[in-house]
Parts: C-alpha cells; structure tokens; sequence
C-alpha cells in the first residue's frame, strides 16, 4: 500500500509540472499547443504565425517468418522495422517551410564506413530541407530530402499497402540525396499537371566531406487526367478517401547520376577496383508509374529500367561489389471494405542485367490489413513466395503493427 501511496503522489506531481510547464511556454513565449487530432501530431504555433511546429512520432514492429528448404525449415525474426521522429512546419511566415526527420531504429541508423566521405557514426538525418514558396504554382527546396523518383518510394513508408515496398523499389529505387528542387504545379486542358527538377550530389544521404565524381540531375512529370486526389490521395496506398469519382496520376522520371560511385547511385556499397580504389560509372534510370482509385478500390503498377554506362576495364571491377542494373516490374491493388479492412495483392518481377549485383527473381503477395485510424494506427500482415533463379521458391509471413501521432 505504501508503494501505492507514492506512485499517486509522484503522479499528482507529475501532473502538475506539466501544467505548469504548459502554462508557462503559452505565457512566455506567447506560443499555443494544441493536439488536433491523432493523425495530426502536437502543434506548437506562435500567436503571431511567425512559428508553427507540428511534432510526431511513429513505430513499426514486425514479425518475419520464412520457410526455405521447401518448408522443412523456419526462420523467424522480430525487430522494429521503423522508428522515426518528424518535425515540420514554417518559420517567419508560411512561405518557409521546414521539414525535419530522424530515423531512430538500428535498420534506420545502420553506420557506414567506406571511404571519408561516409560518416563512420550512426546515420540519424533521414529529412533536413528547406522550402520556399515562391509563387502558387513554384515552390524550390534545399536540403537533404526524397529525390522526385518512383511513386511508391516517394509514399511515406507509413502509408503502404503492404507490409512494406516491393523488390523493384529495394532494388532500383533513388531515394534521398542532398541538393536543390524544383516544384511547379500548372494545369493543361483543367488537368493538373506537376513538374519536378532536382541537382544533387549523386551519394545519398549524410555524406559529410565532399563527393566522388559528378553530380545527379532527376527531372519527373505527373498529370492527373480526372482532377486531383481527394486529401493527395495520390501519394498514399489505399483509398482511404473512398474517390467518389474515378482518379488517376500517371508519372515519369529520369535520372542521371553522373560518374555514380555507389552500387545503386546513392544507396548500398561505394564500388571499387580490385585494388580498392572507387569505380565510376553514369547510371540513367527512368520509372514509369500510376495510380487508381475509386470507391475503395486501387490499383498501382510501377516499371523501372536502370542502366550503367560501358567503359574500358571492367574486368578490373570488384566482382562482389557490382552496380544494381537491370528493369523491373510490380502491380498491386486491392479493395478496402467499409469496415477499414482491406485485401491486395502485388506481383513484382526483376530483371537482372548480365553485370549486376541483382538476381531475377519474382514475387506474389497476397496482404490483408485493418485500419484503426487510417495509417496512423493500423495492423498488416502479408503472405508471399519469392522465386530466385536456381533456388527453391521461399514462403514468407509478415505480420506489422504501426502506431503513430
């Protein structure tokens, strides 16, 4: 009883340093918080709007169980998929916008060591970007961030259908880099029409001393032939807005990384002779993608062709440390029934170039998942079987529960 009697008082304690700590941020500052909603994060806004910060947070635990040996095995593995911390908002007035984002699992932080230009400590910086909204239709960013690329690897990887992306993303996809963009929104015959430019360093994320060879140039185009996605409808999975008009987005995007150093231009392993110093090569990647939705179903599908310049000396190439080349395919759709549960389906296909890295392999999921709250709260799961060249086919189950604010 006695134990009890001190957790309240510590509680009641507790409970009144918040309050006052509240008070005195909204009395000092001049700054109100507020909780809108569970989707919406904490927000800390002054009262003259020269500051606005939306804070969240989310996690996804996963379950992995595979059987290889033609099922007479079982490897089972449980981990935190993601753990991230978000902050966004505007800074003096809405035209400066912020986005802040750290990565906080150990798949998240993972240390890499190759060369000076990768810090050796734990890679946290997911997002630090900077954006200015220079007109309506023109906005131009700063910072570390998502190149303008494929479709699904641009969706937050909280807001996927499946447990988690397909193998044409993991194998082809380009992902963040640090550099300057380009977003322009125009309309052609009333169909809203985006565009996208971006000039990058070419090596990913947290390089911290200078940069290998050239630099990445990504240009991408979106039209939207049947008008705009009900809440941008367009870059998250499911139709959780239940269109009530049919809507589609098609996509294109080319990118050229100029004297790419790292296996798939800014992600994986710096490549490297045999005698260990950096390899170069241009790798050009175009993706083709679209969306569909409506009342509940949607349908998306993603192609991806990524090639390596030729030069002389290839065979003095590290063999294990080859570049990711080849194309790639994947569907997926599915239908989400009024009570928040949903059915999908995907099938990938990759296509390895004779030099890469990469296997062919194919992939069929089938995915069943309930939205508690749309993709801040909400459990998946997913049943699949992959087929690599000269393996035997290998089951998997996944089961994930996401939580978030």
């Amino acid at each position: 009883m006695v134990w009890v009697m001190h957790l309240r008082t510590d509680l009641l304690l507790m409970r009144k340093l918040l309050i006052v700590l509240a008070s005195s941020l909204t009395i000092h500052s001049q700054a109100q918080i507020a909780v809108p909603s569970l989707k919406k994060g904490i927000v800390f806004q002054a009262e003259d709007n020269t500051l606005k910060a939306k804070l969240s947070f989310r996690i996804q635990n996963l379950v992995t169980a595979q059987l290889p040996n033609n099922g007479k095995d079982l490897a089972l593995n449980a981990l935190v998929r993601r753990a991230r911390i978000k902050l966004d908002g505007h800074v003096f007035n809405p035209k400066w916008v912020y986005k802040f984002e750290m990565g906080i699992s150990n798949r998240d932080i993972g240390a890499s060591s190759d060369f000076a230009q990768v810090n050796s400590a734990s890679r946290l910086i997911l997002d630090a970007v900077v954006k200015y909204q220079a007109s309506k239709k023109l906005a131009i960013w700063f910072g570390q961030t998502k190149l303008p690329g494929n479709r699904e690897r641009v969706n937050s990887s909280q807001k996927l259908q499946f447990v988690d992306r397909s193998l044409v993303n993991s194998s082809y996809n380009i992902d963040r880099d640090m550099g300057v963009q380009f977003r322009f929104k125009t309309k052609i015959a009333e169909m809203p029409f985006k565009i996208s430019a971006s000039a990058g360093l070419g090596e990913g994320r947290n390089i911290t001393k200078g940069n290998f060879g050239q630099f990445n140039y990504t240009g991408r185009a979106e039209i939207l032939p049947f008008g705009e996605f009900t809440k941008k409808g367009d870059y998250f999975s499911a139709d959780l807005a239940r269109e009530q008009k049919p809507k589609l987005s098609i996509g294109v995007t080319y990118d050229l990384n100029m004297d790419a150093s790292r296996q798939g231009g800014q992600l994986k392993k710096f490549v490297t002779d045999t005698s260990g110093n950096p390899f170069y090569r241009d790798l050009s990647t175009v993706f083709v993608d679209l969306i569909f939705k409506y009342k509940g179903f949607s349908a998306m599908a993603e192609y991806a062709d990524k090639k390596s310049d030729s030069r002389i000396n290839d065979e003095a190439i590290n063999q294990s440390l080859r570049f990711r080349t080849g194309t790639g395919i994947t569907f997926q759709a599915g239908y989400l029934f009024k009570n928040n549960f949903e059915v999908a389906a995907r099938y990938t296909s990759i296509t390895a170039d004779a030099s890469s890295s990469l296997k062919d392999i194919k992939e069929y999921k089938i995915a069943l998942s309930r939205y508690v709250v749309g993709h801040t709260v909400k459990v998946q799961s997913d049943f699949g079987m992959s087929e690599t060249v000269n393996s035997d086919p290998i089951p998997e189950i996944r089961f994930q529960v996401e939580v978030g604010f």
